[in-house]
C-alpha cells in the first residue's frame, strides 16, 4: 500500500511536492496500489518511486520525471504522458491503452508484456527498449526511435510506423499484419519469421535485413532499398516488389509466385531454388543473378 505521507504530499500540489522532494532527495517513494485516477501531475519528479499497480487513468503527467520509476502493473490508460521521462522504468504488464506518449524518453524501459494498444508513441525514443510480448495494436508510432529495441512476438498489427527507426531491432516472430512502414528505417533488423502479410513499405529502408521465413504475402515493398537482405524461404505470393533494389540479396527458396518485381533491381541476387510461377520480371534488372533452373519456374 502507498505511504499515506507521501500521498498526502503529492495531492496538495506542485510547489509543496518540490519542495519536500528538494529537502528529502534519498527518500525512497511509495505510492503502490494508489488511485490517483484523473490528477494532474504534469511537471512532478516521481524518480525511482514505486508505483507499482497505480491508477493513474487518464491523469495529466506531461513533462513528468518517471526515470527508472518502478510503474509495473499500473494502470495508464488514456492518460497523458507527453513529453514524459521514462527512461529505465518499469513498466512490465502495465496498461497503456490509447495512453499519449508522444515525445516521450523510453530508452531502455522495460515493457515487457505491456498493454500499449491504440497508444501514440508519435516520436517517443524507445531506443533499447524492452518491448517482447508487447501489445502494441493500432498504436502510433510514426517518427519514433526503436532502434535496438527487443520486439520479439510483439504485435504491431495495424500500427503506423511511417518513417520509425528499427535500426538493429529484434523483431523476431513480431506481427505486422497490415502496418504502415512507409519510409521506415529497418537497417540490419533481425525480421526472422514476422508476419508483414498485407503491410506496406513503400521506400523503407531494408539493407541487409533478416527476412529469413518471413511472410511477406500481398506485402507492398515498391521502391524500397532491400540490398543484401536474407529471405531465404520467405513467402513473398503476391508481394508488390516494383522498383525494388534487391541488389545481392538472398532470395534462395523464396516462394515469389505472382509477385511484382517490375523494374526491380536483382544485380548478383541469388534465386536457387526461388519459385517464380507467375512473377512479372517485366524491365528487371537480372545481370549476373542466379537463376533457378529453367523447369522450376
Amino acid at each position: 500500500m502507498a505511504n499515506v505521507e507521501h500521498l498526502g504530499l503529492l495531492k496538495r500540489g506542485f510547489s509543496l511536492w518540490e519542495e519536500w522532494r528538494k529537502n528529502n532527495p534519498l527518500v525512497q517513494l511509495d505510492l503502490t496500489e494508489a488511485n490517483l485516477r484523473g490528477v494532474n501531475l504534469a511537471g512532478i519528479d516521481l524518480k525511482l518511486a514505486n508505483l507499482s499497480y497505480v491508477n493513474l487513468t487518464e491523469s495529466c503527467l506531461n513533462s513528468v520525471c518517471l526515470t527508472q520509476a518502478n510503474l509495473s502493473g499500473a494502470n495508464l490508460s488514456n492518460a497523458t504522458l507527453d513529453s514524459a521521462n521514462l527512461q529505465h522504468a518499469d513498466l512490465t504488464a502495465s496498461l497503456l491503452q490509447k495512453t499519449n506518449l508522444q515525445n516521450a524518453n523510453l530508452k531502455q524501459a522495460n515493457l515487457i508484456s505491456a498493454d500499449l494498444s491504440s497508444a501514440n508513441l508519435r516520436e517517443a525514443d524507445l531506443t533499447s527498449a524492452n518491448l517482447i510480448g508487447t501489445d502494441l495494436r493500432n498504436a502510433i508510432l510514426i517518427d519514433a526511435d526503436l532502434g535496438s529495441a527487443q520486439l520479439r512476438r510483439a504485435n504491431l498489427s495495424g500500427s503506423h510506423l511511417n518513417n520509425a527507426n528499427f535500426c538493429l531491432a529484434d523483431l523476431t516472430q513480431a506481427n505486422l499484419h497490415q502496418a504502415e512502414l512507409l519510409g521506415a528505417y529497418l537497417y540490419a533488423a533481425n525480421l526472422y519469421k514476422i508476419n508483414l502479410m498485407g503491410a506496406h513499405l513503400t521506400g523503407a529502408y531494408l539493407l541487409s535485413a533478416k527476412l529469413i521465413e518471413a511472410n511477406l504475402i500481398q506485402a507492398s515493398f515498391r521502391f524500397s532499398n532491400m540490398r543484401k537482405a536474407n529471405l531465404w524461404k520467405a513467402d513473398l505470393t503476391g508481394a508488390n516488389l516494383r522498383g525494388a533494389n534487391l541488389t545481392q540479396a538472398n532470395l534462395e527458396q523464396a516462394n515469389l509466385t505472382g509477385a511484382n518485381l517490375r523494374g526491380a533491381n536483382l544485380t548478383q541476387a541469388n534465386l536457387i531454388n526461388a519459385n517464380l510461377t507467375e512473377t512479372d520480371l517485366t524491365e528487371a534488372n537480372l545481370n549476373h543473378a542466379i537463376l533457378p533452373h529453367p523447369r522450376e519456374f
